[in-house]
C-alpha cells in the first residue's frame, strides 16, 4: 500500500449527501476481484448527467474529493474504494462517513477526513478555483486563503496511512519474531 503523508491539489467538489454505495460504484461492476477497470464506472450515475464535476476538465486527476454527509452509507462494498483509488483520488473530505466505507476506506490507503459542515462548506467553495493540501501529520487541511482547519483520526489508522502499512504488511513487520516462533514450535512439537 502505498504511504499517505500529504494530498495536494485540486479537488472534486462533490458536495452531495448521502452518497452511497451504488452510487459510487454500480453492483453490475461488482463481479470482479480485481480492481482494475473500476474507475471507469465510479460515479456512473453522476457522470451520466451534463455538466457533472467528475467530467469537468478542471478537476481532472483531482487527488482528493469533498462530499457532503454521510458518504460511503448503503451496502457494503470494497470495491467502493477501489473505485475512487482507481479514479486518482487519495483522500475524501466530508461531516460523515459510513463506518463499513470508512473501513474499507482505510484498508485500501484511501484517508477519510471528517471535518465539522462549514468547513466541508468552505473547502467546497475553496475546491471550485483552488488547490487543497491535506496534512497527514500535522492533521490538517488548509488552502491558499491561510484556512486551516484540523481533524482527529485514530492513531493506529495514522501510522498505518503515514507508513502504507496495510494488514499483510503491518504482520510482516513483525516477520523476525514470526520466524522464531515458528521455529520454537517446530522443535517443541515437531509434528505440528
Amino acid at each position: 500500500m502505498k504511504a499517505v503523508k500529504i494530498v495536494e491539489g485540486r479537488a472534486y467538489p462533490l458536495g452531495e449527501s448521502n452518497i452511497d454505495t451504488d452510487i459510487i460504484i454500480p453492483a453490475h461492476y461488482l463481479k470482479t476481484t480485481d480492481r482494475k477497470g473500476l474507475a471507469k464506472g465510479a460515479f456512473e450515475t453522476i457522470r451520466a448527467k451534463e455538466g457533472n464535476v467528475f467530467d469537468n476538465p478542471e478537476y481532472k486527476g483531482a487527488p482528493i474529493l469533498i462530499a457532503g454527509d454521510n458518504f460511503g452509507c448503503g451496502s457494503s462494498r470494497e470495491h467502493a474504494a477501489w473505485a475512487i483509488k482507481e479514479m486518482g483520488v487519495e483522500a475524501v473530505i466530508a461531516p460523515r462517513f459510513s463506518d463499513i466505507f470508512s473501513g474499507n476506506a482505510f484498508k485500501n490507503g484511501l484517508l477519510t477526513v471528517v471535518l465539522p459542515e462549514a468547513d466541508v462548506e468552505r473547502l467546497l467553495e475553496v475546491a471550485k478555483t483552488d488547490p487543497i493540501t491535506l496534512d497527514l501529520e500535522n492533521q490538517v487541511v488548509t488552502t491558499p486563503f491561510q484556512d486551516r482547519f484540523h481533524f482527529d483520526i485514530d492513531p493506529f489508522r495514522k501510522r498505518c496511512l503515514l507508513e502504507g502499512l496495510d494488514e499483510i504488511g503491518l504482520t510482516l513487520k513483525d516477520q523476525d519474531k514470526i520466524s522464531q516462533y515458528e521455529d520454537v514450535l517446530a522443535s517443541d512439537r515437531p509434528w505440528v
